[in-house]
């Protein structure tokens, strides 16, 4: 899939890619510094509002894989507005994955599955990526996961 339009995969899948977030604290939504673009960490939304949750608890690992693609689609909106071209990216180099888990969940990796996977689908081998799923106590405004992004793309 890698010599694939970004844009037709995208919408092969059905995907419409969201502007970017404004964000609500004291940081921007992207950095770029050489050929690297840091995003920021994505909370996961449904419906326009913050997906609550707590893996574990009151929320189930497909759930949470549901989130965590969800996160990816807007991740790849905001390397949209950064970049201006997806067919630029060279490769998705890194990935964390913050997963609101409750004490005994111990299903991050796969919660946080729902974005690698997609990441691959949509950028072929260019999505396969380094990644760490964490458990935490809680993420912002109670959001079940949060995920940010480091991307190699090409110079300009």
């Amino acid at each position: 899939m890698s010599n694939t339009n970004i844009y037709t995969t995208l919408e092969t899948l059905g995907i419409t890619l969201p502007p970017v977030a404004v964000p609500v604290a004291a940081y921007v939504p992207f950095v770029r510094t050489g050929n690297l673009v840091f995003l920021s960490g994505h909370i996961a939304k449904k419906d326009g509002k913050v997906w609550v949750g707590q893996l574990g608890r009151d929320t189930d690992t497909a759930t949470g894989q549901a989130a965590a693609r969800a996160i990816a689609i807007d991740l790849m909106g905001t390397l949209h507005a950064a970049v201006g071209d997806l067919n630029k990216i060279k490769r998705i180099v890194k990935l964390m994955s913050l997963v609101n888990s409750a004490p005994d969940f111990t299903e991050q990796h796969l919660v946080t599955n729902g974005a690698s996977e997609l990441l691959a689908q949509v950028f072929g081998d260019k999505g396969a990526h380094a990644r760490s799923a964490f458990g935490v106590a809680q993420n912002p405004m109670g959001a079940c996961v949060e995920i940010d992004l480091v991307v190699e793309v090409e110079a300009d």
